[in-house]
């Protein structure tokens, strides 16, 4: 079949999604675009985890590892576990870790 102009255009204008969605998107992607906050969610990918043992791992300040957090929640990227006095911190779905390693695969694949 032989490529139609006309054709493309009008179907990528029935199907592109509309401008709040393409922001909400672009916002989430942000998120992903410090990787002080990436390495947070991988740590997560591998456990839940609270605060100080966030930031053991990271060598980072607790202070800074609440300030991520915050975005975090914020993006519904993690949620919070009450569990006693601490607060344990996971990935809040599976949707999450799906971002995670299909850009991981993406990365892998060049190499």
């Amino acid at each position: 079949m032989e490529y139609n102009r006309l054709n493309a255009v009008k179907e990528v204008q029935n199907k592109l999604y509309d401008d709040n969605t393409i922001y909400d998107l672009a916002e989430l992607y942000k998120v992903f675009g410090d990787s002080t906050r990436t390495k947070i969610l991988i740590s997560l990918e591998i456990s839940p985890l609270c605060v100080d043992d966030i930031a053991l791992c990271l060598n980072m300040t607790k202070s800074a590892v609440s300030h991520q957090l915050r975005i975090l929640r914020q993006a519904k990227l993690v949620k919070p576990d009450k569990r006693g006095k601490e607060v344990y911190y996971s990935l809040d779905d599976e949707h999450v870790s799906s971002i995670i390693e299909c850009g991981l695969d993406h990365i892998k694949e060049g190499k």
